[in-house]
């Protein structure tokens, strides 16, 4: 990916102020500290669900840190797509704990139900798969997360159920 030269897009009112919420948590002059938050705000807010490398730069640009810095984090954490991710975006975990209880299975249930890999978007735009580590489920593995929620103990029939409601509600969204 190539980044983060002078930031050719701006980022809203509504980005801005919640860039300046997470500002706000830290010292005077430790704006870098809010970069996590920042990005977060920009995915949120700002666009498709993604950070694209403009977008990067002007979260780096905003709190005053070299784009590189801004991209170091982006990369390296999960929870940032750097490409554009569907409706739905599926975070299944495969660390260890997950496949010992059957992710596997679960990963290739999902593949095959919405026609996908990992990586990969829907054609309606609806669904996305992505595999990632741990996300402190173990306990309750397999799981995946959807948005903000989490869903555990999955078998084959508990991922056709949440599959289909989450289907219903872009139907109920005029999708």
């Amino acid at each position: 990916m190539e980044c983060c030269g002078s930031p050719s897009l701006e980022l809203t009112e509504a980005v801005q102020q919640e860039i300046d919420h997470w500002v706000a948590k830290y010292p005077e002059g430790k704006r870098a500290s809010a970069v996590m938050g920042a990005l977060t705000a920009a995915q949120t807010f700002q666009g498709n669900g993604s950070l694209t490398p403009d977008l990067i730069s002007a979260v780096a640009n905003y709190l005053k840190i070299p784009p590189i810095s801004a991209l170091e984090v982006a990369t390296f954490y999960s929870m940032y797509a750097l490409k554009p991710v569907g409706k739905h975006h599926i975070c299944i975990c495969t660390n260890v704990p997950c496949k010992l209880k059957g992710s596997n299975h679960i990963v290739r249930h999902l593949k095959e139900k919405l026609g996908i890999g990992f990586g990969e978007v829907t054609p309606d735009g609806q669904f996305s798969l992505k595999e990632v580590e741990c996300m402190g489920a173990c306990v309750h593995a397999p799981m995946f997360q959807v948005g903000e929620d989490y869903h555990e103990n999955l078998t084959l029939e508990k991922v056709d159920h949440i599959l289909e409601t989450l289907k219903k509600s872009g139907e109920h969204d005029g999708q």
